[in-house]
């Protein structure tokens, strides 16, 4: 079996016709979050190999005048759409939990870490190469696992942010790389993702399905809480197959932070693979779920969001955009807008794109 295309032109680019409606679509959010992104996408290096950073001069000069009743018309005529590995597309949903929690110990309340001064990049001896930490004899190794931090490895070394009342609201959390923590007097502390522990995500709704224990299309993050709380045990046990763990710091200024350093903008943001769209690039879905359908902007990533077409759309803080972000599983088609001229193909995909 051939390994998967390592970038967006090994997966195969074709050039596409902008949908003749979007030009009435509401394009605005998507374009402030397009000109938040544009001093970072000036300066990072591509890795999907559709367009330098220097190509993105000139769309980011006019987007600074372009008004938002104009943004959609703005996306058509000064960007080239372009149909990644076929274009089908796969989306998810994250947004800013907000959990309770403590900022000293309490009883059945679990820490919320930094990260470790001892977590590092280095090249282990059977030529690995990543996050990790070296042990007493001078060898780069894996860094602890979940179950292993959970158990006490990093305590009382002075790494605690703050205090969890709810583990599974903890986990949920470090899937969304983002959140609140409400303490008791009311005050409210932000955190961002700051670093992982290097092991690989497991998605606990995919082992819930796979297992038959959530039937299909049953294991959103509702349906994944409720069998959790059911049953505390298993469901503890399931949380610690997720070998992967977050850490946080906290923000004092405008947040969530996204992979770009800039803010994240709620139904404008989608987390997608660099290696297949360039972060800050405008990326337009045509979904089934009329809620992700239209204009979005790549400023983030995420340790499920792997491969071509996979995106993660962001939805903000509060009750609607937990049920939304909770439930979105959608599927569609996806094109990636890079400035005109730039893009590394010549002909025409044949494929239509239809309003919701």
């Amino acid at each position: 079996m051939p390994p998967p295309p390592a970038n967006a032109l090994a997966a195969g680019v074709t050039l596409s016709a902008a949908p003749p409606f979007v030009s009435q679509m509401d394009a605005g959010k998507a374009l402030s979050a397009f000109k938040a992104s544009c001093p970072a996408l000036l300066k990072r290096q591509d890795k999907s190999g559709l367009a330098a950073a220097t190509a993105w001069t000139g769309v980011c000069t006019e987007a600074a005048a372009v008004a938002p009743e104009n943004a959609a018309a703005f996306f058509r005529d000064r960007f080239d759409w372009l149909s990644v590995g076929g274009g089908k597309a796969f989306a998810t949903g994250y947004y800013e939990p907000e959990i309770l929690g403590s900022r000293t110990p309490q009883p059945g309340y679990v820490p919320i870490y930094s990260t470790p001064a001892d977590l590092t990049r280095c090249t282990r001896p059977d030529g690995g190469t990543g996050r990790g930490r070296i042990d007493e004899t001078g060898t780069c190794v894996l860094y602890y696992t979940r179950p292993e931090i959970e158990d006490g490895v990093l305590a009382n070394k002075g790494l605690e942010v703050a205090w969890a009342a709810d583990p599974i609201e903890l986990f949920f959390l470090e899937i969304q790389g983002s959140g609140r923590v409400r303490f008791p007097d009311g005050s409210v502390m932000r955190l961002g993702y700051a670093n992982q522990n290097g092991r690989d995500y497991v998605a606990i709704g995919r082992l819930l399905k796979e297992r038959g224990i959530l039937p299909p299309g049953g294991a959103n993050m509702q349906a994944i809480k409720a069998w959790m709380r059911a049953n505390p045990d298993q469901g503890r046990a399931l949380m610690r197959e997720n070998l992967s763990y977050i850490f946080f710091s906290e923000l004092t200024g405008p947040g969530p932070l996204g992979a770009m350093n800039v803010a994240v903008t709620p139904k404008a943001t989608v987390a997608a693979d660099p290696n297949f769209v360039p972060l800050g690039a405008p990326v337009f879905l045509a979904m089934d779920r009329p809620e992700a359908y239209g204009f979005w902007v790549a400023q983030d990533t995420g340790g499920a969001i792997k491969g071509a077409n996979r995106f993660d759309t962001f939805w903000g803080a509060g009750a609607e955009a937990t049920q939304i972000a909770g439930g979105m599983a959608s599927s569609g088609v996806a094109l990636v807008l890079v400035p005109k001229g730039s893009a590394p193909v010549a002909s025409p995909s044949s494929g239509a794109i239809t309003q919701p």
